[in-house]
């Protein structure tokens, strides 16, 4: 491909371009040359016509060679400079097709400011994406599996020990296995909500609503959960920070996730803060919980599907890591953004909405 391109620069542009240049000098000499010598001829009453050949000959020999000399040169020159140029580019291309084989580990380096190294960087940023997409993927299907393995496997054990008549049928049984159900019906619905945040750009029904009165509603849910774990709530409502424009289902179903996320984590008798705070573009939505702090290297992956910080966790105590990555397709449908620090003062995890949809 390089040396297609290469060639087609170089006999496609250049060498039409000298031809042209030769024949309108050429046409300009002898029509010069003609109109110079009649003038003599006129006033020294001669017909130097041989004179006027010889000089047509010079002109164009002279002419002929240095076209020739100058066309050699831009193409030896051109040709370098071309080569210099699709070097680059040749490797980028032999790197993309590792990367297509599923070889993202390939990088391209271009010591190079310009366009060629520009598209260089984009190409790595595109891999280090593509690197990390397909790392995600992996751990979503060990994830998958290991949360239908369990309830499964326990589901398998407990029917074939009734088959066997070697657990009793008793209510204690079937109420276990009805558990064992109910978590994968979970674990169905999880990702059936998750397809519809998917959507959920395409199926926005905006309307003005009460951030304050969304978020006290998703409480008084959950207030037997905190009561049970003796979390003390506190909120933080900035005035101005109440109206936004949003689809009313799906700002509940973040606000939900957010609230049962951080019902979840908080310790008992642990702190859980809800705030809400305006600044000229949008308002900002901040649930702050006191407990274990997150690794800084696993914050930037809280909002990814199927992600977890501690893959050993059951999924009746953290869940399939799925709640947050609902929460970051919705709120970014709905024009927004999302956000996650921990630290000593505790977890906070928020999330941004423009005042104007």
């Amino acid at each position: 491909m390089r040396q297609r391109l290469l060639w087609k620069l170089l006999v496609g542009h250049i060498v039409p371009v000298f031809a042209v240049i030769y024949l309108l000098v050429w046409r300009a000499i002898d029509r010069q040359a003609s109109d110079y010598y009649t003038v003599l001829a006129g006033r020294f009453r001669v017909a130097p016509i041989n004179e006027h050949r010889q000089f047509l000959e010079v002109i164009h020999r002279d002419l002929f060679w240095g076209t020739l000399t100058a066309l050699a040169l831009t193409l030896f020159l051109t040709y370098m400079l071309t080569h210099w140029v699709l070097r680059p580019l040749s490797r980028i291309t032999a790197i993309t097709r590792k990367v297509a084989d599923g070889n993202y580990s390939e990088r391209v380096n271009v010591a190079s400011r310009y366009e060629v190294g520009q598209l260089a960087d984009a190409f790595n940023h595109m891999a280090d994406n593509l690197e990390k997409i397909e790392r995600l993927r992996k751990n979503m299907v060990a994830d998958i599996s290991h949360e239908l393995r369990t309830p499964l496997t326990n589901l398998r054990g407990y029917l074939e020990g009734l088959s066997d008549s070697v657990i009793p049928p008793s209510p204690e049984t079937f109420r276990m296995l009805e558990q064992e159900v109910l978590r994968l019906v979970n674990l169905v619905e999880d990702l059936q909500q998750l397809a519809r945040a998917d959507a959920a750009r395409a199926f926005l029904d905006r309307q003005e609503l009460s951030l304050h009165e969304l978020l006290e509603q998703i409480m008084n849910l959950y207030r037997p959960n905190f009561l049970e774990k003796e979390i003390n709530v506190q909120w933080r409502l900035e005035p101005g920070s109440e109206m936004v424009s949003a689809d009313r289902d799906k700002l509940l179903q973040a606000i939900r996730n957010l609230t049962d996320n951080a019902w979840k984590y908080t310790p008992r008798g642990g702190t859980v803060t809800i705030s809400t705070l305006r600044n000229a573009d949008g308002i900002k939505t901040v649930f702050a919980n006191s407990g274990a702090v997150i690794a800084k290297q696993d914050i930037p992956y809280l909002f990814e599907r199927f992600f977890r910080a501690d893959r050993s966790r059951s999924r009746d105590a953290g869940g399939a890591g799925i709640g947050l990555a609902i929460v970051k397709e919705l709120v970014e449908a709905h024009g927004g953004t999302v956000g996650a620090e921990s630290d000593a003062d505790g977890t906070r995890v928020w999330f941004w909405l423009p005042t104007e949809g």
